[in-house]
């Protein structure tokens, strides 16, 4: 990876794949739909989510939450329509209201965790590039201690420090 920016895209398309076929398959089942996991759908459902990741991997914008929520919903109906296909499927395309009201629930719930694991993962990122800037940093040269020690006789203090004023210091004495 030669960016973050590529890094967070990956991240993205790995995580809006992975939920798409795992919402599927959860609505799916509480929409009363039938899922086997011998079935050709999950099959096909791993091959659709698979896709879907790649393809908002290869993007590059990136808008924030609602992009991510635009994504979930285009890769979870994909999701649905391939669990659909199976030979066996008791149901049409369609869904069920509780199929529905899951994947509404799962879109923004998904988008904000999505969102919130690029951020951080950006900032583990900046943290990870930091730490290695400075650790590849070379140590500055080594701190020789000099002491200079006069040589020869001591100069002869002024006239001025001995006559700076004559007595006692500090506060009057009492009587």
């Amino acid at each position: 990876m030669r960016t973050s920016a590529e890094a967070t895209a990956r991240l993205r398309g790995a995580f809006v794949g992975s939920a798409s076929g795992a919402v599927s398959i959860a609505a799916h089942a509480l929409g009363g739909g039938d899922v086997s996991p011998g079935q050709s759908s999950i099959a096909l459902l791993i091959a659709a989510c698979t896709i879907v990741g790649v393809v908002v991997s290869a993007r590059r914008t990136r808008f924030g939450v609602a992009e991510v929520m635009v994504l979930l919903t285009i890769g979870q109906a994909v999701g649905h329509v391939a669990l659909t296909m199976s030979p066996g499927h008791h149901h049409t395309t369609g869904m069920t209201s509780i199929m529905l009201a899951a994947h509404l629930a799962a879109i923004p719930v998904g988008a904000l965790l999505i969102r919130g694991a690029e951020i951080g993962f950006g900032r583990a990122i900046s943290a990870a590039n930091r730490a290695a800037r400075v650790l590849g940093t070379r140590p500055a040269a080594t701190f020789v201690f000099q002491y200079a020690v006069p040589i020869g006789p001591l100069a002869a203090p002024r006239r001025l420090l001995f006559s700076s004023g004559s007595g006692l210091r500090g506060p009057p004495p009492r009587h």
